[in-house]
């Protein structure tokens, strides 16, 4: 039997259509189950990879989808620390104001203790009695007699001292006479805290006034010889009031303030 070609050009087909033939017969063996020898040479004659595309499609997929999944990996782990960070700096923070806190606490109550032991001292500092000359001793005792002494007794006693010897208050008061008292000579009366009051005669000068409030150990004056006096000497009396009279025991009312006298 003779073929005859078709009239016309031939043409050989197209790229596009010899890839659909091939994979059309590529699938029918794979159906049919028909896979020999002669099937070989035609897939070996085929570009595969470069003629089909499906390998590089396949490929780039499964790139891409590792890259994103170890973005998604890096991402998570990136906030996962991000978020342990904040909460590492809160906790820091927050032992931060904690111990700031109790720093604070601790300064506030060092302080109040402070304040107390000083307001204690000065309260103790401010009761406290002292000997109205420091480092001298009772030369003439309480209620001795004789004729130098109007009303027949030593109403007071006398401090060894020689003329500008400072002469301190013997507690805290308030001065109410400063100035000349007669046969006492120079004298500072002082009304102490207790509502006593203490005496200082014979002074050379006195460095109070009227009204001042004195506190323990403060300087009144310097002793002397002003007055009925024989030589320089300090008079120190006490009292239950302001006047003349109203003497008690100065020794015993320095004993019992806690003076060694």
């Amino acid at each position: 039997m003779a073929f005859t070609r078709a009239t016309g050009k031939h043409r050989r087909p197209s790229r596009i259509q010899r890839g659909t033939a091939r994979a059309a017969g590529v699938a029918a063996l794979a159906t049919t189950g028909v896979v020999g020898t002669v099937a070989a040479p035609a897939f070996a004659a085929e570009p595969a990879v470069e003629q089909t595309g499906l390998t590089p499609v396949v490929t780039m997929g499964d790139t891409v989808a590792q890259k994103i999944d170890a973005q998604a990996v890096a991402q998570k782990q990136a906030a996962e620390e991000a978020a342990a960070k904040k909460k590492a700096e809160e906790a820091a923070r927050k032992r931060a104001a904690e111990a700031a806190k109790e720093a604070k606490e601790a300064a506030e109550k060092a302080r109040e203790a402070k304040e107390r032991a000083a307001r204690e001292a000065e309260r103790k500092r401010l009761n406290t009695f002292v000997s109205p000359i420091s480092g001298s001793y009772v030369s003439t005792g309480y209620k001795s007699g004789g004729a130098v002494w109007s009303s027949g007794s030593h109403t007071g006693v006398d401090f060894h001292a020689s003329s500008g010897t400072a002469v301190h208050s013997v507690g805290m008061g308030e001065v109410v006479e400063a100035g000349w008292g007669g046969s006492y000579g120079n004298q500072v009366v002082i009304k102490m805290n207790d509502g006593t009051y203490t005496q200082y005669g014979h002074l050379s000068s006195s460095s109070v006034s009227v009204g001042q409030k004195v506190t323990p150990g403060q300087q009144i004056g310097l002793s002397g010889a002003t007055g009925n006096v024989t030589g320089p000497h300090l008079h120190f009396e006490a009292r239950t009031g302001p006047e003349y009279g109203s003497d008690i025991d100065p020794v015993a009312y320095l004993r019992s303030h806690g003076v060694n006298v």
